[in-house]
């Protein structure tokens, strides 16, 4: 943490990015706000970088939480403490944080400053300048709760990741191997370099071969793709296995399927978690997990990178770049 005590003047608006209805990217755009005070708990954060998550294209297009707009999307976020609330002991002006704001209902991120409760962030991994910081937090925590709080993965355990290039998938492959499991993933052919970089140990090409041939014995399975894609996945669990699917139906379907073949299916979204940051953080200093940034974008440029998220072929993850100093 910081040891500056200097008080940062705070200015008394901010642009960031807001919609007024869902649509395409062609709905996002730039607006001035109030720059936010933070409440008892809470820390104003000046965003230095924000992610961009598949979760944002599905929220502008009104697929999913959020209700009507005008919001302001984003929840990954990388910056500098600037004011603190009531009560709040763990940070201070000048503090360099990362989080995850309150999933669903606290996004914010892609502007230029957010509010958060204290406990959605951690101290910046010192390795990473703001842009890796910022491309880490809700796909790596997505990808650490459902293998290690859900599915508590264990060494020597085989693990299924789909979709193992995205955002959480590569996050997956290397969590999963900083715990000692074997790592399948799958991807497409061109992407199998990348995949085996992460440290999978065997790649599936989805695209030429069923994986549930290729795989009949995995302890876990991370299914990131679709509902269907969970179900289909029981078949690769050896049994006693489970499925974790970051796609919740609002269904019984997967844990009723998987009770009946003693086998479990168990849908998760992502909380805001500070212990998991913190061992998150961790695993990243110690050089055991590494964000890829496919492509970095500013601010004002938010729909192009909402444009490029929506091919579905992103490698790793987006980010903005808000502010540099």
């Amino acid at each position: 943490m910081s040891n500056d005590t200097t008080k940062p003047e705070i200015p008394a608006t901010m642009r960031a990015v807001s919609q007024d209805a869902h649509g395409g990217p062609e709905v996002l755009h730039l607006v001035e706000k109030e720059v936010p005070a933070p409440g008892p708990g809470e820390v104003l954060v000046r965003v230095r970088a924000a992610g961009v998550n598949p979760t944002d294209y599905k929220h502008r297009s009104g697929r999913r939480f959020l209700g009507d707009p005008p919001y302001v999307l984003g929840w990954d976020v990388s910056g500098v403490v600037v004011a603190v609330g009531i009560g709040v002991a763990l940070y201070r002006p000048g503090d360099e944080v990362f989080g995850m704001l309150p999933y669903p209902y606290g996004a914010g991120s892609h502007a230029e400053y957010v509010t958060g409760p204290t406990r959605a962030f951690a101290p910046k991994p010192s390795s990473l300048d703001h842009v890796h910081a910022a491309a880490v937090p809700l796909a790596a925590l997505t990808a650490w709760q459902a293998l290690v709080d859900t599915a508590d993965l264990k060494a020597g355990q085989k693990v299924l990741v789909h979709a193992a290039a995205g955002g959480v998938g590569h996050f997956a492959v290397q969590i999963a191997k900083a715990r000692g499991a074997h790592v399948v993933g799958t991807a497409s052919a061109p992407k199998h370099d990348f995949v085996k970089g992460l440290g999978a140990d065997e790649v599936v090409d989805y695209t030429s071969q069923d994986f549930t041939e290729a795989v009949t014995d995995a302890d876990v399975v991370l299914e990131t793709v679709s509902p269907e894609n969970a179900l289909k996945s029981l078949d690769s669990l050896k049994p006693g296995g489970i499925v974790v699917s970051i796609l919740p139906t609002g269904t019984d379907r997967l844990a009723s399927e998987a009770r009946e073949r003693g086998l479990r299916g168990i849908e998760m979204l992502v909380e805001h978690d500070q212990a998991g940051m913190r061992a998150v953080g961790a695993l990243v200093d110690a050089g055991a997990l590494r964000p890829e940034i496919a492509g970095v974008f500013p601010l004002e440029k938010t729909a192009d990178a909402h444009r490029e998220g929506d091919t579905g072929r992103v490698q790793g993850k987006l980010v903005l770049s808000v502010s540099e100093d």
